[in-house]
Formats: structure tokens, sequence, C-alpha cells
């Protein structure tokens, strides 16, 4: 094993394992009401089933891409190779629409006119029900994955298959690999865009707001940053982030489905790239909650006055 493969394989792990920490502690946070007798809270809710879809993301690809780069080539069969390719698929799509129900959710509840209508209809349930049809759809969307993903040494014809270092991907037809191509680009165009339009809204609410109640902050001698600053900036990061990373990843996507062998740079990159907001953004939301800030500050209090 080259000293390249090395140092590529040690970002892999440190990369994974950073982002498992982030959202099994994001997972145990935001699913402690449930040991306590209450009902989870619909932001709590969405976000829970993002993390769920980043750790299937980061446990999906991240940890067989570390495994290879580490020199370990043939650790999975032809089942191994479908169920890993379509939970990263699954879950790399929940994770979109799960961000973008984030947003549209955090736009109409910020927004007094909407908020007071969702008060009135919008309840657990109905987020429940959203996820639930998210989790559908892209189960039932990737449910080609499977059908055309083999292990690396069972196939007759080697020069017809795209190699995955430690899986392969049968040739498509033109028509179906086209129709998929579309189908997918135009979802995620919509997802992106109806994220973009939520993120924007509510930063232009957001700081109306604050000019509003601007002349209140100058009478303070020492102004401290008021919660509209601090949900501004997870906003416009999640947002951002998201759309950056997301769109790079599926350019890169689209690249290794075009090239029938793609070389290892490529492949490297793909995965690097689709495992960053994934481990980038439990770390952007355990910030900005303040039940962590509230729980580090009794720990500390607790330690300093026994």
């Amino acid at each position: 094993m080259g000293s390249f493969n090395l140092e590529i394989g040690i970002i892999f792990f440190i990369q994974i394992g950073v982002g498992i920490l982030g959202n099994s502690f994001l997972f145990g946070l935001y699913n402690f009401p449930l040991f306590t007798g209450h009902k989870l809270k619909s932001k709590d809710l969405i976000l829970n089933q993002l993390v769920l879809a980043n750790s299937m993301v980061l446990f999906s690809k991240g940890i067989p891409q570390t495994k290879a780069a580490f020199g370990w080539k043939y650790f999975l069969d032809d089942t191994g190779c479908k169920v890993v390719f379509y939970v990263h698929r699954v879950g790399r799509g929940v994770s979109l629409s799960i961000t973008c129900l984030l947003s549209g959710y955090q736009a109409f509840k910020i927004h007094s006119s909407i908020c007071r209508v969702m008060e009135l209809r919008v309840s657990p349930k109905h987020i429940g029900f959203c996820c639930f049809i998210c989790w559908i759809l892209h189960l039932l969307l990737n449910i080609y994955v499977p059908l055309r993903m083999t292990g690396p040494l069972n196939s007759k014809n080697l020069s017809l298959r795209k190699t995955y270092v430690y899986c392969s991907g049968l040739p498509q037809d033109k028509f179906i690999g086209s129709l998929n191509t579309t189908v997918f680009s135009f979802f995620d165009f919509v997802c992106l865009s109806l994220m973009v339009w939520a993120g924007g809204s509510t930063v232009l609410v957001l700081l109306r707001h604050k000019k509003q109640v601007q002349h209140i902050h100058s009478l303070s001698r020492y102004p401290r940053p008021s919660h509209e600053d601090r949900a501004t900036c997870t906003i416009l990061i999640l947002a951002s982030s998201f759309v950056c990373c997301y769109s790079l990843s599926s350019i890169l996507s689209l690249c290794l489905v075009l090239i029938l062998s793609p070389d290892q740079w490529l492949v490297n990159t793909t995965v690097f790239v689709t495992s960053c907001f994934p481990t980038f953004s439990p770390f952007v939301l355990i910030s900005s909650d303040m039940r962590v800030s509230q729980f580090c500050f009794a720990c500390w209090t607790r330690k300093s006055f026994p």
C-alpha cells in the first residue's frame, strides 16, 4: 500500500469518525425526550430524520471507501454491494428531502402570518407523515440500484463493468440511464431551489425583524448576540453548505456514471465531498442548540460549586 493511499485512508477515517460521533450525539439529544415521557417537537422530529439519513451516508459510503483506501479490496460480495449502494442512495436522497423540509418548516414558522396557521394545523403527526413520505419515495426511486450492482469478482466480462474498487456496476441501457439521470436531476433541482428560496426568505424576515428591534439593543451597554443573529447564521451556514456540497457531489457523481472506468482520485474526491455535509452539519446544529449550552453550563456550575 502506497503512502498516498495511506494518507487518503487516514483522511477518510478521521472524517467518518468525527461525523459518526457528531450524529450519534445529536441522535441521543433529539431522542432523549422519549425516555422522559415527553413527545418530540416538530423540529426535533425533522432533525432526527436528518441525523439518521446522514449516518446512513457515512456508514454506507465512508466506511467501505476507508477500508478500500487502506488496501482492502474484496471484502463485499454481491449482496453486500447491493445493500451498501442502495443504502447510500436512499440516505443521500432522504438527506436532501429532509433538509428541504426543514428549511420550509423554519421559513413558514418564522413568518408571523403563516405561523398562526401552522399552530392550528401543523402537528408532529403531520411532520412525521411528511418524513414517512420522504423515506418511502426514495426507497422506491432507488429500487433499481441493487439491480445493477455486483461484487468485484462475479462478472464474466470485466470490460463491460464499471469498477468502484470494492464493487462493480453493470452497464445500463442508454435510455434507462438517461431517464434516471433526468428524473433525479429534476428532483434535485426542485429541492435545492425550494431550499434556497426558504433560506433566503427566512433570512429576509429575520433581518427585517432585527431592524425593528435594533433600537432596543442599542440601549444596552454590552449588547449580546440575539436569537435572530444566531438563527440567521445557522440557516445561512446550513443552507449554503448543503447546496454547495450537494451540487458538487452531484456533478462528481454524474462524472462517475458517464465514465466507464473512473480514476481512483475521482472516486475518492466524490466520496469525500459526499461525506462533507453529514460530517459538518451536526456541529453546526450542536453549536446553535440552546440545550447543549445549558447542559454544559449546568455541568460547569456543578463542578465549580459542589
